[in-house]
């Protein structure tokens, strides 16, 4: 059997080959990640497979190994591909600290030749979608956060009273209200019964003349600044824009996002505290949940678990959590449990008990998460609805 390790990257792939023994059989070359490259790399590996068998080998990095995968699965080429954090149980067996291309495609290869791997694989197209939607959303999550945080900043500076007017600051009467009326002197200027109007349109009839006169009343007396002003209003304006805009477009992909859920026939939104956006999450992560022999193992993918600091007769009692698996699961296990200690009974009593036997608010919310791991394993694992078990 021939072993062919393949390092990915963006633009250029390294690969090199070896035999059963880990002994080299060509040096190290580079080839360009387009159809030209692809088919150089092919011909060399057509080259060891009129000899002797070829296995070849790559770590899932990024969505970059996804071209070349799908690339050697139409030529009928036995791939593996693997977390690269298996690699790196075998480079640092290495005393010399070295991390080269050549290097790295070696290890790989020793990966597989070892044979101590755990295949990733690859996922359905609906689910790959629905993975590519998520992880967009999340970036146009976080996106808009970021520019309500900057909204925030300057309302500080010209409006500071403005927060105690709206439970909601970003709510739909409140981003009406800021983009037409700027300043506390801009709604002085407007008489009391526009005002009124324009709130009771925005609220759907819930505010009126009352709230009109709260406003104007705290804007008699707000401490504001004027300095800078109209730059500050420009900005602020632009990037209500842009908060309106970003929402649009995370209605838009999660409507597309719950429309690829729906046809996967998954129940993990039959769990009270995970809905369907935070189901589609999980499952595009988590992908074929073959991948894991048990609940254990989906833990330590989501990176909720503890990180290990033992040597000797040392062994640390403060572990924190790993963090090494996929962010986005982890984040989305992470809410989910929140919502799940408020919501569901069975998680509720869980993280109250946590909390009576001390444990801080972070430390059970973790807990908490561990037995949501548990349930969607089960759930995936069996193709039910989620059946609560205390």
């Amino acid at each position: 059997m021939i072993y062919m390790g393949v390092d990915i990257a963006k633009l250029k792939h390294c690969t090199i080959a070896v035999d059963e023994k880990g002994h080299e059989l060509c040096k190290a070359f580079p080839f360009e990640n387009t159809e030209d490259g692809f088919n150089s790399f092919f011909a060399i590996v057509s080259d060891f497979m009129s000899t002797d068998s070829v296995c070849i080998a790559m770590e899932a990095t990024g969505h970059y190994w996804l071209n070349l995968y799908t690339f050697l699965f139409d030529k009928g080429v036995a791939t593996h591909v693997f977390n690269p954090i298996q690699t790196d149980a075998i480079r640092r067996m290495n005393i010399r600290k070295t991390k080269t291309d050549s290097v790295d495609c070696k290890y790989i290869a020793d990966v597989v030749r070892i044979g101590n791997y755990s295949d990733v694989r690859p996922q359905a197209s609906d689910i790959q979608q629905m993975r590519q939607l998520c992880r967009f959303r999340y970036g146009l999550v976080d996106s808009a956060a970021s520019v309500k945080n900057q909204i925030i900043g300057i309302l500080d500076r010209i409006f500071p009273e403005y927060k105690s007017l709206f439970s909601n600051v970003f709510g739909v009467t409140s981003m009406a209200l800021l983009e037409k009326y700027t300043t506390p002197e801009d709604i002085l200027k407007v008489p009391t019964k526009r005002l009124a109007d324009f709130l009771a349109k925005y609220s759907r009839g819930a505010f009126g003349e009352d709230k009109a006169l709260e406003i104007k009343e705290t804007c008699k007396h707000s401490v504001g600044i004027h300095s800078g002003t109209p730059a500050l209003v420009l900005s602020l304006r632009l990037m209500i824009e842009q908060v309106e805009f970003a929402e649009n477009q995370i209605t838009v992909v999660e409507q597309e996002i719950e429309s690829l859920y729906e046809k996967c026939n998954c129940f993990l939104h039959t769990i009270i505290g995970v809905g369907p956006i935070s189901a589609a999450v999980i499952l595009s992560e988590i992908g074929n949940i073959e991948n894991f022999d048990n609940p254990k193992k989906l833990v330590a993918f989501a990176g909720l678990d503890p990180s290990v600091a033992q040597s000797g007769n040392y062994e640390s009692s403060h572990n924190k959590m790993s963090k090494r698996g996929s962010p986005y699961l982890r984040r989305a296990i992470w809410n989910c449990a929140v919502v799940a200690a408020q919501t569901n009974p069975v998680f509720q009593s869980f993280f109250l008990k946590k909390r009576s036997q001390g444990k801080n608010y972070m430390t059970a919310i973790g807990a908490v998460s561990h037995k949501l791991c548990g349930a969607i394993f089960a759930v995936l694992r069996d193709q039910k609805p989620y059946v609560p078990i205390a």
